[in-house]
């Protein structure tokens, strides 16, 4: 069980929003330690230390409100990693979880730098960025047009680099702006039809056919008529890829052009430039597309990273008897051809024109990694814990094992369900520290990991065991 060193007000907690620090340090430190190498950014409101309830003592977890987001931010930024005491670890600084959240966010967080603005529509890019760049380094400004007109909608998006940056222009910023900060891009499934839209009330949401980049006329990918080839009346020339891990167009573009008669790739982006994780492909017959769906959906490309591959509406009209009749042909013919061909993975072991095809290396990375090392009996004793966060979304366990396993005594690898963090355990010091700092900021297979230390588990507790 645990207490905090005084009671918090929970009415104001998240008041104003994202102001609330959550500090992970070394149990020695104290409640004025803290709030002495805090008070430096702002204005602190309270610091309260999580306490085991038995004991009294510190659990090396507290929370610092500060009266301003900035001030919140800016500590954030300042303070992660810096020792506060002689003697103890560096600490960790996070924006604590809120309602609103979920999680707890760290400075390298894209949803705390981009905000959402109203702004004149006679405002034009050059004036937007020269309102906004008085509160730090814009990475980029963007005015939401209408597609058809090419005017503009009279909102906007400004992406800084900093937390803090974004948190001074939503502060300071005239009112008739209505900063806030951006809606993360993983809601716009649950969020109004503006699609990348904060859902805070903004009555000009944008419709589909006023934003969408995708082509043929259509509109966000959830919105695709998806079934499976087998289906005659959904088998198009058209094909959508999706892939949770990071990867190229030319990446995508080798691995379906190993099929004959594509004529068309192209990274869906949104109006930012980022990637939305998805890829319209194209080919000039039903057969290629058939054939290409049935082959790759499902295929790990990178390691560990399933594709899904869907067929789209190419704008073509197939309601006609002579249309129905076309789709059937191809379908009958491919369904004998993917049946009584090689497997996938044996295709593409057979192309050894494409220079980055699958079959190469299980792991991807950056980084040179030492030989392969056996993994420590499952029973030995625990000397080092790491903590990995991944972005943009966790790698598999063998491939964890595989990377990992190579500094020795890696005793196992857990991944935290639901979170994109996991830990792994050394029998070694040593061998930890060396995982550490050849991972920390690398990518393996498209994901970027952040490699740290783990609190250490206490020797003796009243509490069971954690298993992780």
């Amino acid at each position: 069980m645990e207490e905090y060193s005084s009671k918090q007000p929970t009415e104001n907690l998240d008041d104003p929003p994202n102001s609330r620090l959550f500090l992970v340090t070394s149990r020695s430190v104290s409640e004025d330690v803290i709030r002495d190498s805090f008070s430096v950014f702002g204005d602190i409101q309270g610091v309260w230390l999580v306490k085991d309830k038995q004991t009294k003592e510190s659990k090396g977890v507290s929370f610092v409100k500060f009266a301003k987001s900035s001030q919140a931010c800016m500590a954030m930024e300042e303070m992660h990693g810096k020792v506060l005491m002689e003697g103890t670890k560096p600490i960790k600084v996070f924006i604590a979880q809120s309602r609103s959240s979920g999680r707890h966010r760290d400075v390298e967080d894209e949803e705390l730098t981009r905000i959402f603005v109203m702004i004149p529509k006679t405002f034009s890019e050059e004036d937007f960025k020269d309102t906004f760049k008085e509160y730090g380094d814009i990475e980029y400004c963007v005015i939401i047009k209408n597609k058809q007109t090419g005017e503009s909608k009279g909102l906007g998006y400004v992406r800084y680099h900093k937390p803090s940056q974004a948190a001074l222009a939503i502060e300071n910023c005239d009112r008739a702006y209505r900063a806030i900060l951006a809606e993360p891009r993983s809601s716009r499934n649950t969020a109004t039809e503006g699609g990348d839209y904060p859902s805070g009330g903004r009555p000009d949401h944008m419709t589909c056919d006023q934003v969408s980049p995708y082509p043929f006329g259509v509109c966000d990918p959830v919105s695709y008529p998806i079934s499976d080839f087998r289906s005659s009346e959904a088998i198009t020339r058209c094909l959508m890829v999706s892939s949770r891990t990071a990867v190229t167009q030319e990446q995508i573009y080798g691995l379906f052009d190993i099929i004959p008669g594509m004529d068309y790739c192209e990274m869906q982006r949104d109006p930012y430039g980022v990637s939305k994780g998805h890829t319209v492909i194209r080919y000039n017959n039903l057969g290629s597309a058939v054939y290409a769906k049935e082959k790759l959906n499902g295929f790990e490309y990178p390691p560990g990273n399933r594709l899904v591959v869907t067929h789209i509406d190419d704008g073509e009209d197939r309601t006609s008897p002579v249309g129905r009749m076309a789709m059937q042909f191809v379908a009958a013919q491919m369904m004998s051809t993917v049946w009584n061909c090689p497997s996938s993975s044996q295709l593409m072991k057979s192309n050894t024109s494409f220079p980055s095809s699958p079959p190469g290396p299980r792991v991807q990375t950056d980084v040179s990694l030492p030989s392969l090392k056996k993994l420590a009996p499952s029973d030995s004793r625990v000397k080092e814990r790491l903590f990995v966060v991944f972005s943009p979304a966790p790698l598999s366990m063998d491939v964890l094992e595989d990377v990992f396993c190579r500094y020795g005594s890696l005793i196992e690898v857990h991944l935290v369900p639901g979170r994109k963090v996991g830990y792994m355990k050394y029998a070694d010091k040593q061998s930890a520290d060396d995982a550490m700092a050849a991972l920390h900021g690398r990518c393996v297979n498209g994901v970027r990991m952040k490699v740290m230390l783990a609190d250490p588990p206490r020797e003796e507790s009243h509490k069971r065991p954690r298993t992780y």
